[in-house]
């Protein structure tokens, strides 16, 4: 019955189904004339009375040139009626043309065959990352960090009690095939001076969503929808933490936004209840992915929190993924002073055991003199690129350029993507390879034993 719906008033569909079927018609009776000359009868004497000859010879071959030409004419109807209907629904569909129609169905395929990649972290650097994959591969998940606790985020937490949302929303909008009106709207802050100063649109979005599903990754999912998101965004637990930090002088110091205010040097950070549960789906994104991948990002406050879930880094762990850090750039001032590579990649094997890196990404690229100095005036330096002590670690590096070249010190997206995809793609080789060769040295075993 739905079918019936195309033949309402006003659908644009009718009349090129007319013509179409006109075509249908056309070109059934040139291979009627065709292939039945023999037998028209009447109708020889109203088309081809002109062109009788008694001989038959030149009848025959009168009648095949008629009737293909009516054939032909009856396919090009058809041909110009199809062009006309898919036109009519390409138009409602993708209202900026067939091109657009095109790009967005190479996408989906090409994307769909892209590699499974799960991201570990949070704040800005995780959304650098997210915007470069997502121009590869849609089976992306981003496993994002629950432990912030200041600014908007801060705040829905202790009046809802809610999972603090900043950082999902940074992902959301990060992995968005939206327009770019609607990423505004959800990264705008309200100004003024009331309750609502401060507060994120897209934070008070998800806060919102969540009420009314009742649950924060189903309403992650939907917010998903909204956006036209490309992979998934999940938090690595739905439970409330609390991140504290151990400092080198005994002290403790409690709460995200608290620790690099300190002016202390951080020893260790857990999280508070330390059983939380890990949620289902971010445990199995982990060992289903090809690849996993931690940061860039804050090391003490984005990164590790994650790691410190119960089941997290278990499943890290034991998934048959490479496992790759992403080293940050630049130190942060309260979190990482005076730290080199190596120290980023020591601090997060002290808090989660070995097997949780197998490759390190550092950047090698110079940074310009004139940013070097303006971030020294805030206590960032650059990270020091301490190759041979990684490699003692026994984890392989892999040396880019991987710097930004604008006002701030950041990965570039693009760069960033195309190192991890290139590295990605070339293990998956290398394994497929070994593989093969593990099949034939054990046909040739089988052989020998045979034998």
């Amino acid at each position: 019955m739905h079918f019936l719906k195309w033949l309402y008033p006003g659908m644009k569909f009718k009349r090129w189904l007319l013509l179409f079927s006109a075509g249908v018609i056309c070109a059934s009776l040139g291979l009627a004339i065709v292939f039945n000359y023999k037998y028209i009868g009447v109708m020889e004497e109203a088309i081809f009375r002109l062109f009788y000859l008694t001989t038959g010879k030149y009848y025959y071959a009168v009648t095949t040139v008629a009737g293909t030409a009516i054939i032909v004419l009856g396919l090009g109807v058809m041909l110009a009626a199809t062009q006309q209907i898919i036109k009519s629904v390409i138009s409602v569909l993708v209202p900026e043309g067939s091109d657009k129609l095109v790009e967005i169905i190479f996408e989906k395929r090409k994307l769909n065959r892209g590699p499974a990649i799960t991201v570990i972290g949070g704040g800005t650097g995780l959304s650098v990352l997210l915007r470069g994959i997502k121009s590869i591969t849609s089976n992306l998940t981003a496993v994002v960090t629950v432990a912030d606790d200041g600014g908007s985020s801060g705040r829905l937490r202790v009046d809802l009690g809610i999972i603090p949302p900043g950082d999902l929303r940074n992902c959301l909008v990060a992995l968005a095939d939206t327009e770019p009106l609607m990423e505004k709207l959800f990264q705008h802050r309200f100004g003024g001076t009331g309750e609502l100063a401060g507060h994120n649109f897209g934070n008070l979005f998800i806060a919102a969503m969540t009420e009314i599903v009742g649950d924060v990754e189903q309403a992650l999912k939907e917010s998903s929808k909204v956006l036209a998101v490309r992979g998934q965004v999940l938090p690595s637990s739905t439970e409330r933490v609390l991140l504290a930090a151990e400092m080198t002088d005994g002290t403790i110091v409690q709460g995200e936004s608290k620790i690099p205010l300190s002016g202390k040097t951080i020893k260790q950070v857990y999280i508070e209840p330390r059983d939380v549960k890990p949620l289902k789906g971010a445990v199995e994104a982990i060992r289903d992915a090809d690849a996993c991948i931690l940061g860039p990002g804050s090391l003490y406050t984005s990164v590790i929190p994650n790691l410190l879930v119960k089941g997290i880094v278990e499943a890290v762990s034991d998934s048959d993924a490479v496992k790759i850090y992403i080293c940050n750039v630049m130190t942060q001032p309260g979190e990482t002073d005076g730290y080199s590579a190596y120290d980023h990649i020591k601090a997060i094997l002290d808090h989660s055991g070995p097997g949780t890196i197998d490759i390190a990404v550092i950047n090698v690229q110079e940074i310009a003199p004139d940013l070097r100095e303006l971030y020294a005036e805030q206590g960032a330096y650059p990270v020091e690129p301490d190759i041979e002590a990684i490699e003692k670690l026994g984890i392989k590096v892999v040396k880019a350029n991987l710097v930004s070249e604008t006002n701030l010190v950041r990965h570039d997206p693009a760069k960033l993507s195309r190192t991890l995809m290139s590295l990605v793609y070339d293990l998956k080789l290398n394994s497929d390879r070994m593989r093969l060769l593990d099949y034939y040295i054990m046909a040739e075993s089988i052989k020998k034993l045979k034998d």
